[in-house]
């Protein structure tokens, strides 16, 4: 079996091991570099940056820990940079060893497709040569889009790639959209010593997470002095010698020394001559898939962003898995009912499941249990208590339909919640499961007994 994934993402490369795993004959095409959008401007350098701002303002909080620091405390954006290159640079080529030690070869190049079973690749010198394969799956990702009334020149308006290269910390930014993307930039910025204005088209940040966690993210961002312009659209910006100007939708005007865009993707299928292999994109160049992530073309398989689905690492990951399944006969359908997710702003976010608001929306009768950071021993130890942790139950089965977290390790927390969901648990298996103390984990399990009113460390319930 010969297989050619198009891109090394997160998405191509996990499906290339596994594929090599299996036995088959695997050559991945890839223009940048392996480890895709996620590894090279994505989830690790945001994360290493905010390590970075997170280390920051813990040292100038030292004193709330007993310990006395002498001396100033300064951010070196130039080091932090390096130390975030560095991160990347070990994980590319950890990623590059395990191809070599699973024999999966790699082509540098941009590929195109000659037919259904033949790619075409352009190296950077412009050499081309041809392979062919017996399948192939396209995981080639998403870009920033360019939106005309945010022209992109890399120095004052910017797009996240450009904010994980800053070699000064900007005295003022402007982020435009309130997502996840947005809010984590928000934090790192604002920690570092940036004044950021956060300027979003819906009602409130990360509107795709539980109402009341978005409360509880508005409530700490403020708390870093970040304004909130919420409910408000960006009409047109500027460039002058004081900074970039926004132009709103309300008649005001916002002005900051950088600008950094966070909302638009792009889906990187239109270089790929998808017509040669009968497949067809759609207006933003996303490529359908049914349940097995074939497309249009059984001899072609689509993976991660590309398809327009969740545009999450470990989602494309997972589809990278099931297609190669598929591929060797499996017929693994792919299931994306439940799917954790993380935001890591400062505190963190992670759900899975439905939200309260969605649970409405749908005619579901359901119990909720709520259960705060401050609440636990552990959460004052670290000096983290802010947050709380949310679980939505089926009221008639009490089985768990969702699970919201908002506070420290938050991310790391959440699995308990997804694996219940996976597996049809209900909130008292949660319950009546012993939890470590102290741990942060504990208020999962409190949270799960509130369902019902009965959670140790909480206030009796008003009736």
């Amino acid at each position: 079996m010969k297989i050619i994934v198009l891109g090394a993402g997160p998405g191509g490369y996990v499906a290339a091991l596994k594929a090599a795993q299996l036995g088959a004959e695997v050559t991945v095409v890839e223009e940048d570099e392996v480890g895709g959008t996620c590894l090279n401007y994505g989830c690790i350098p945001t994360k290493t940056l905010l390590a970075s701002s997170e280390a920051y303002v813990h040292a100038t909080h030292l004193d709330s820990f007993g310990i006395e620091l002498q001396g100033a405390l300064t951010p070196n954006m130039q080091k932090i940079i390096e130390r975030k290159n560095n991160v990347v640079a070990t994980q590319v080529k950890g990623i590059r060893a395990l191809f070599k030690s699973w024999g999966v070869e790699l082509k540098e190049g941009r590929g195109a497709f000659k037919s259904d079973k033949e790619i075409r690749v352009t190296n950077k010198e412009g050499a081309k040569e041809t392979l062919d394969a017996d399948k192939i799956i396209i995981a080639t990702g998403s870009r920033p889009a360019q939106i005309p009334t945010f022209p992109f020149d890399g120095e004052n308006i910017i797009s996240s790639t450009d904010a994980l290269n800053l070699t000064e910390i900007p005295e003022s930014m402007l982020i435009i959209g309130a997502g996840v993307m947005g809010c984590e930039f928000a934090c790192i910025y604002s920690d570092l010593g940036s004044k950021v204005t956060l300027v979003e088209l819906m009602p409130r940040a990360v509107s795709t997470e539980d109402p009341e966690i978005s409360q509880v993210l508005e409530r700490e961002l403020k708390k870093k002095k970040i304004k909130l312009v919420m409910d408000v659209k960006v009409e047109k910006v500027s460039v002058d010698n004081d900074g970039v100007h926004a132009f709103l939708s309300n008649n005001k005007e916002l002005i900051g020394q950088k600008m950094l865009v966070t909302i638009g993707r792009t889906y990187n299928s239109d270089s790929l001559n998808l017509n040669n292999a009968g497949i067809k994109a759609g207006e933003r160049g996303d490529i359908q898939v049914n349940e097995y992530l074939e497309t249009s073309n059984s001899n072609v398989y689509a993976i991660g962003d590309v398809t327009g689905g969740m545009l999450l690492a470990h989602v494309a990951s997972k589809e990278g898995i099931v297609a190669v399944q598929n591929i060797f006969g499996k017929k693994n359908a792919m299931d994306h009912s439940v799917v954790p997710a993380a935001i890591f702003t400062s505190p963190e976010i992670a759900s899975v499941g439905l939200r309260q608001d969605q649970a409405e929306e749908q005619g579901i009768q359901f119990n909720t249990g709520v259960f705060q950071y401050r609440g636990l021993g552990k959460a004052h130890a670290m000096n983290e208590i802010s947050g709380l942790f949310k679980i939505i139950a089926d009221k008639s089965t009490d089985k768990v339909l969702g699970v919201h977290i908002i506070g420290a390790h938050a991310s790391d927390i959440i699995h308990e919640g997804a694996l219940a969901m996976q597996k049809g648990l209900t909130v008292r298996d949660i319950a009546e499961t012993i939890h470590t103390h102290p741990t942060l984990s504990e208020g999962l399990m409190e949270a799960a007994e509130d369902v019902h009113g009965e959670a140790i460390h909480a206030p009796k319930p008003k009736k």
